[in-house]
């Protein structure tokens, strides 16, 4: 294949995937749809591990999933945290989870290189919350036309979020989606205002709600950000309840051997439970 019969096949298979996130998105069997997986790619044994039982999950109970792991971790408490195994090494993971499971990919960019050369992978790109509002990096993730997940910063209003979303329509992209984390309360605590779904909604795009790094308690002397997973159920609850339209939950098979954000993590067997629970909610208030 020709380097420009090869292009032009990347570009029409990026069409599709782009109207299937759309499909995903839209939450057309009433469910809430579901951003999932580990803070970051360990390995790929255990990180397909994960996507394979949360997707056996998701299926039984008809929601929509998009797998989410970080190629790397860019913002760390400590110099001596973990990162990653290697950008290549873990987009490659990536890649092999996509195909093997098929289902669509979510990872954070730090930096505008890092957009082009993980949107061949990704379907969707997360822009963290402490970056929301780096014009250069946003213009850049929407270039490439992928799905742009916003998350809100813990310093932002939900009202002050527009901001956000107008870059990314400004520069030609229309899919995007912003994201709840929680708001800074103190030095070491977040906490949900669940009055900012309606100024999120304002945006008309779908609105997300962090269930684990908004329960994070940062800054903590020891070097290493705590968490209270204890409260992932009230949060997601309360979520469903307001009308979120997905959910974003971190989980691990076991939180306290996961090398990031172990602290506030969902342990993988509990997420089919939960995920019981919020369908009854959902269907409720329908």
């Amino acid at each position: 294949m020709t380097n420009s019969k090869k292009n032009v096949f990347l570009h029409l298979k990026s069409i599709k995937m782009t109207k299937d996130i759309r499909k995903i998105l839209a939450a057309g069997n009433g469910n809430f749809f579901l951003i999932a997986g580990p803070c970051v790619v360990e390995g790929e044994e255990i990180t397909l591990r994960i996507a394979r039982e949360i997707k056996a999950i998701c299926s039984e109970l008809e929601i929509p999933f998009l797998f989410k792991a970080s190629y790397k971790k860019a913002n760390r408490s400590s110099l001596h945290s973990f990162t990653g195994i290697g950008n290549e090494e873990a987009l490659a993971v990536l890649r092999k989870v996509k195909e093997t499971l098929d289902v669509p990919i979510v990872t954070d960019i730090h930096t505008e290189p890092e957009a082009a050369w993980a949107a061949e992978v990704a379907d969707v790109l997360q822009i963290p919350a402490f970056l929301c509002r780096q014009t250069d990096l946003l213009v850049a993730a929407a270039q490439t036309g992928k799905f742009i997940n916003i998350k809100k910063g813990q310093f932002l209003s939900p009202e002050a979020m527009r901001f956000a979303v107008e870059k990314v329509r400004d520069a030609g992209n229309p899919n995007v989606m912003v994201t709840e984390r929680g708001t800074s309360f103190g030095y070491q605590d977040l906490i949900v205002d669940f009055r900012g779904v309606k100024a999120l909604k304002e945006n008309h795009c779908p609105v997300v709600l962090d269930c684990t790094h908004s329960l994070q308690q940062p800054n903590q002397p020891a070097g290493v950000t705590g968490g209270r997973p204890d409260l992932i159920e009230t949060i997601a609850k309360a979520g469903v309840a307001v009308g979120f339209d997905g959910l974003f939950m971190e989980t691990h098979p076991d939180p306290s051997q996961a090398l990031s954000d172990g602290a506030n993590m969902l342990p993988l067997s509990e997420l089919k439970s939960l995920l019981v629970q919020l369908l009854k909610i959902r269907k409720a208030i329908l």
